[in-house]
């Protein structure tokens, strides 16, 4: 391997000049320009989730570059500079048409640092993430490209203080009073919620996924909840990575090596027992196919099961926004989600024998944090809950015959009689006009009606947009006027909504999902002790055949794309369209496929078929 080495050395001298000139002026030593590669890698953004990266990143590049060399106990490796990743913010875009970037953010994060990691050949990797789609499309790099690598949270946003009541405040604080006629109070609020930096701070999407990494095993559970601002990011945990990814590189345990089906697994259980976002179950099915699983009904977790813990098995054992009082830093004042995981495993609901990036099994490194036990307030015990069931449900039924359909059942204030909703069907093509309507004439809302917000999945939006802005309004309006109101999309939500909300609904109406054939009026039922979401009207077969070939005409009318999907008028909109897989699989632009046709003769033969493109 040594004259294999020399004898490339002495043929590319163009080569050489350039690792060369890198390590002069990174300071390392000249001699290790062609060992293996190591470095730091970071995501940045437009909003203050992303603040604390930069200098997160180059710190722990210094201390890296100290531990790079040919002495004892060294790391005989060739530094590279820093790279960045870019995403979008979520909560600037939420109500926008540029939401639609959001989830893309997560594949277009994925390709870049895939192109970083794989090009450059990286050995190497620590990663720095913020914010809620990078974190993910970081770490779905990171398992393709399957060398040693460990990750850090950036960290919360602290709370906000609402100078006249003293009581918390946050993001969603400001969305809940966006139909406020109020000026001055909107203002304040908004001055007021999110002072400081760091990703969002309640038990939203960011810390739902940084829960479930580090508990996957990537991330270190200590460095989860400690917000962005706090000392020990800059003082304590960079110097603690550099050790953990020097153990990795020295025992080659790869990141395929700690995500498994047993931590993802783990991870869901735990997802659950925080009442997390409705986000995980796109991100978790990404996450599983970068580390090899297909397809994460069959492989990892059917939705019968999910169902199953979910209802009868994990409660929610958080007090933590947006159902709850407390926010991430609170979490970590009591202890950290290492006193949740410590509680999980000493029910018997984890596998505490999987691997994680410290290099100990997941109880190991559990036992050597010595957490707290549940204080009562902010964290609750399995034995007596915050929540007596756990806070996320999959549906089925004929409006999501794939179990896409997913309910944050934590943050349902009302509207469940023994469990069954019954409403008026309120369909809206587009989340504009939702809006819109909401703006303009919100008293058109009634009690019970069931908004119904379609062709914005992956492949209508194009890019399955969340939907804050819209939950947030329909939230104060139920509050306000002391009626319930249920809303249920193709579209995705953020882990911030609340309300009997329910997203993923699928297939998708751009495919020709069921979702895209009921109209205003028609009676709308979710079922939980049957775990299903069904239009009455649909259940008549001649009914549904008949919507449904006015639905294909409107289609094939319009060039083979239905008039109602959304404009794709960039390049990036397009490849989102053209290359999207259901939410089951996590509607993401994966490799070697195609737009997938939702093709539905009738209710009870359905099946997907791949396309090369929209059927004309």
């Amino acid at each position: 391997m040594k004259n294999t080495k020399t004898v490339l050395i002495d043929k590319n001298p163009g080569r050489n000049s350039q690792t060369y000139g890198i390590a002069r002026e990174l300071g390392t030593d000249l001699d290790l320009i062609h060992e293996p590669s190591i470095g730091v890698i970071g995501n940045k953004g437009d909003s203050q989730c992303y603040l604390g990266v930069s200098k997160k990143v180059h710190i722990i590049h210094e201390v890296l570059k100290k531990r790079i060399g040919k002495k004892t106990n060294q790391l005989a490796m060739r530094l590279i500079q820093p790279e960045f990743s870019l995403a979008t913010s979520d909560g600037i875009r939420n109500g926008t048409k540029e939401m639609r970037y959001s989830l893309i953010g997560r594949e277009v994060t994925n390709d870049s640092i895939c192109e970083h990691l794989s090009a450059t050949g990286v050995e190497g990797i620590i990663a720095v993430v913020a914010c809620d789609k990078p974190p993910v499309g970081t770490l779905s790099a990171i398992l393709e490209h399957n060398r040693p690598a460990i990750i850090m949270s950036d960290g919360s946003i602290r709370p906000g203080r609402d100078s006249i009541t003293g009581e918390p405040l946050d993001i969603i604080s400001s969305y809940q009073i966006a139909g406020s006629k109020d000026e001055n109070l909107k203002k304040r609020i908004s001055l007021e919620s999110c002072p400081g930096i760091g990703s969002c701070g309640g038990m939203f999407t960011y810390n739902t996924m940084q829960t479930f990494i580090g508990v996957i095993g990537m991330q270190p559970l200590h460095m989860v909840s400690p917000a962005s601002e706090d000392s020990r990011r800059i003082e304590e945990f960079p110097e603690e990575l550099v050790d953990y990814i020097s153990n990795l590189i020295n025992n080659d345990i790869t990141p395929r090596d700690i995500v498994t089906k047993d931590s993802l697994r783990n991870a869901i259980i735990v997802a659950m027992s925080v009442g997390g976002s409705t986000n995980v179950m796109l991100h978790a099915p990404e996450l599983a196919r970068a580390a090899g699983y297909a397809n994460f009904n069959r492989d990892i977790m059917s939705p019968k099961e999910f169902n199953y813990l979910s209802e009868k098995v994990i409660p929610v054992v958080v007090n933590a926004r947006p159902f709850g009082k407390y926010s991430m830093v609170d979490i970590d004042n009591k202890g950290g989600i290492q006193v949740i995981i410590k509680n999980l495993l000493e029910a018997g609901l984890l596998n505490g024998e999987t691997l994680t990036c410290t290099g100990e099994t997941l109880v190991e490194q559990v036992e050597r944090l010595s957490p707290p036990d549940p204080d009562g307030e902010v964290i609750y015990k399995i034995e007596n809950p915050f929540k007596k069931t756990g806070g996320l449900r999959l549906l089925g039924g004929n409006l999501s015959p794939e179990f896409s359909a997913i309910l944050k059942l934590a943050g349902v204030e009302g509207g469940l009689e023994n469990g069954v909703f019954r409403g008026n069907a309120k369909v809206f093509d587009g989340e504009q006009s939702l809006l819109n309507t909401l703006d303009n004439s919100p008293e058109s809302f009634a009690n019970f009606d069931m908004v119904v917000v379609r062709y914005e999945g992956p492949v209508g939006g194009p890019g399955m947009p969340e939907m804050l802005d819209s939950t947030s309004r329909i939230t104060t309006l139920c509050r306000e006027r002391n009626i319930v109101i249920g809303l249920m999309t193709d579209g995705r939500f953020s882990g911030g909504s609340v309300g009997l909300v329910i997203g993923h609904v699928g297939p998708e109406a751009a495919i020709g999902g069921p979702i895209g054939l009921i109209f205003d009026g028609d009676i709308i039922t979710v079922d939980l002790n049957n775990n299903i979401l069904v239009c009455e009207e649909l259940e008549d077969i001649n009914t549904f055949r008949k919507r449904k070939k006015e639905w294909e005409d409107a289609r094939n009318n319009n060039n083979g794309i239905h008039p109602s999907v959304g404009i794709a008028n960039t390049r990036l909109l397009n490849k989102m369209r053209c290359s999207a897989v259901p939410a089951i699989y996590g509607a993401g632009m994966h490799p070697n496929q195609s737009v997938w046709v939702y093709d539905e003769r009738t209710p009870e033969d359905s099946s997907f078929k791949p396309v090369n493109r929209f059927r004309k």
